[in-house]
């Protein structure tokens, strides 16, 4: 097992047991450990949503969104996030991806509503 996902995996213990903060901490770890782990990113952007830190929330689940942009969950919770921070229109453009994911498609086959979106 990878520095990263040894990380990611007590990040989940933590949040298992509802230590937000340990959780954002091991999960802050596991993408400075590989920058490139989606699943990290994805995991970040949920903690901080739970934390009320939406912001953040936002890029890091955008960075899940864009290194997996095939992914139908890192859109949906692009989307969420989105939505807490009040970019309706960013929020759905990120949710039409996912559901167009989710019936075999591309992402790239939406345009997108906002700006930073890909």
């Amino acid at each position: 097992m990878t520095d990263h996902e040894r990380c990611k995996d007590e990040g989940d213990g933590a949040l298992a047991i509802g230590d937000l903060e340990g959780a954002a901490r091991l999960y802050r770890q596991s993408v400075e450990s590989d920058p490139g782990y989606a699943d990290g990113w994805h995991a970040l952007g949920m903690v901080l949503l739970k934390r009320g830190m939406t912001g953040e929330a936002v890029a890091a689940a955008r960075r899940a969104a864009e290194l997996s942009p095939d992914d139908a969950m890192a859109w949906t919770s692009l989307s969420i996030a989105l939505a807490r921070a009040n970019r309706i229109a960013e929020a759905e453009a990120a949710a039409a991806k996912a559901r167009v994911i989710s019936w075999g498609g591309k992402a790239d086959a939406i345009p997108d509503a906002g700006a930073g979106l890909s």
